[in-house]
């Protein structure tokens, strides 16, 4: 959970860093927006080593929610949830058929409003497969 210091935290003897101002502040303007690794990713780029755990307890503590409220995925989530192959939904990206942001070369980030839209009027030529998805794993990513 961090760099370890020469702080102990009471009734334990393993050590951990305090949480800085900075990071906190960090974590609280992200965590509507971004999710749990994405963070840990922006916290690293400032210089700050925190697991995804940490960030995840931390989060809990000051109330925030592990998902953020306006759900972002990449497509290796979209794909976990509804069992599909990873290169399948970043077809649909590429292709068009599903409304993305690019945040590297290889990892786009889709917003929960532009999967809705996809589900609700899938391209005609993968109607029948869109279909045949657990419509559980799609209510669960839509937040329903």
């Amino acid at each position: 959970m961090g760099n370890l210091t020469p702080d102990t935290r009471e009734g334990g003897n393993q050590m951990y860093a305090k949480w800085t101002d900075e990071e906190l502040a960090i974590i609280e303007a992200k965590a509507e927006v971004y999710t749990i690794n994405q963070i840990a990713l922006i916290l690293k780029r400032r210089g700050y080593q925190r697991t995804p755990i940490a960030i995840y307890l931390k989060l809990n503590s000051l109330g925030y929610s592990a998902r953020p409220t306006l759900d972002n995925y990449s497509c290796k989530e979209i794909a976990q949830v509804l069992q599909l192959n990873f290169s399948t939904v970043t077809r649909w990206v590429k292709r068009g058929w599903l409304k993305a942001t690019k945040r590297s070369a290889r990892h786009y980030q889709i917003r929960r409003l532009h999967l809705k839209q996809f589900f609700e009027n899938p391209p005609q030529s993968i109607k029948k497969r869109i279909a045949a998805l657990d419509v559980e794993a799609i209510n669960y990513l839509l937040g329903r």
